[in-house]
């Protein structure tokens, strides 16, 4: 019984099931000639095998045509598969070298198809002097040119498979970087031999990015090669180089669309930690989700906040002497006079934009601002106590 065929393969597939086994012993002595002038017909056509066959290199692509010719000329007149196992191995090592090398799989195609050239040149004239007939030889050369689509396959197989190992690996390496980077007190040797070992070029200066981790699908895609990812406890960070322009901007912001992220300011590459340290206080102190479709927050357009509710308990205390004058008024009109008081400060007096913020007519903004000066009274000529009254307004005392 012959071995078992390949998956949904038939015979009719397989065409050298027809080819008579009598080629077998005429073409195996040919085997150590035909093998020297495929390598020469290779080195020939395609220039990057043109080096010299020494060292891992000369010996996988030796090994690889022996293999392939050996294989091939015992399949004559069976229904054996193009490859057993093992030999798939040798042919996918072949597609994972190509990767080793930096090259695509364009070169070793064209190695193929020049071995399968040479292969059914020479084996046809060996065929033709012991007088086969034509048919024959048609049977030769579609038996060629099927074999060496199963090379083809099972090398770009392993090519695929190299690929995918090493994505996995960088990425990892990656991760690492970026968990490097944001935990602080970094070796700048440290961070740059891995920068180079993972080829992620160190930029001069990034941001930060914070957010919840369950936004972390498609995120690495979004960002691009140049982000560094890697998973804290509740929530995902992403080392980003800087904006250097309006469009960068904007693209980092279409990139974090809806995921409820917060970026911190820029800074040095080493300093890293300290921008994440920044977006983290600024998402628990705004203490809300960003709704689904809205970009993200930026630190550096709240800076105003951070400086305010980094030391609470002082601004408390701040605000409890500032905003004395209020505490006598019913709660009702101890926040419009509060809000009064903001936008009498913001606005510098101007009662129509007053007006128009507060929602109210001019001149009931001159009967409040009246009431303000009754309750507080010369202190609002004071420059430093207008200053402090904003701040704590501002910190969302009233």
């Amino acid at each position: 019984m012959g071995a078992p065929q390949q998956p949904g393969r038939t015979d009719r597939e397989l065409p050298w099931t027809s080819l008579p086994p009598a080629l077998t012993p005429l073409l195996v002595p040919h085997l150590p000639a035909v093998t020297e002038e495929l390598l020469d017909a290779v080195r020939h056509d395609v220039p990057v095998y043109a080096r010299p066959l020494e060292g891992l290199f000369g010996d996988s692509i030796r090994q690889g045509v022996e293999v392939a010719l050996t294989r091939f000329l015992h399949l004559p007149g069976t229904a054996r598969p193009a490859l057993q196992q093992e030999d798939r191995r040798v042919y996918e090592g072949l597609g994972r070298g190509e990767v080793r090398e930096g090259r695509p799989m364009d070169a070793l195609f064209a190695a193929y198809r020049s071995g399968a050239r040479t292969t059914l040149r020479s084996l046809s004239r060996v065929a033709m002097d012991a007088g086969f007939e034509a048919s024959v030889l048609i049977g030769l050369a579609e038996s060629v040119f099927a074999y060496i689509e199963e090379l083809s396959a099972a090398s770009a197989e392993g090519y695929a498979l190299e690929q995918s190992e090493r994505a996995g690996e960088r990425d990892r390496m990656l991760d690492a970087l970026a968990d490097m980077l944001v935990r602080g007190h970094v070796v700048e040797d440290s961070v740059r031999s891995a920068a180079a070992a993972a080829g992620w070029p160190v930029p001069e200066r990034v941001v930060v990015v914070t957010l919840a981790a369950d936004r972390r699908v498609g995120l690495r895609s979004r960002l691009g090669e140049r982000a560094l990812l890697t998973s804290r406890p509740g929530d995902v960070v992403a080392v980003v180089p800087e904006p250097s322009s309006a469009s960068g901007r904007q693209d980092l912001e279409r990139a974090l669309t809806g995921r409820s992220a917060v970026i911190g300011p820029g800074r040095p590459w080493y300093a890293a930690a300290d921008s994440l340290r920044l977006a983290a206080l600024t998402r628990d102190l705004m203490r809300r989700e960003e709704p689904v479709g809205e970009g993200p927050v930026w630190v550096s357009e709240h800076l105003v906040q951070l400086v305010l509710q980094g030391e609470r308990s002082v601004v408390e205390d701040l605000a409890a002497q500032r905003l004395a004058p209020l505490d006598e008024l019913r709660p009702g009109q101890r926040e419009r006079l509060g809000a009064t008081l903001l936008s009498w400060l913001a606005h510098q007096g101007q009662r129509a934009a007053m007006a128009a913020e507060l929602g109210i007519h001019e001149q009931t903004v001159g009967y409040r601002v009246n009431q303000l000066r009754e309750v507080f009274g010369e202190v609002l000529n004071d420059p430093q106590t207008r200053f402090e009254l904003e701040l704590v307004l501002r910190a969302g005392f009233r």
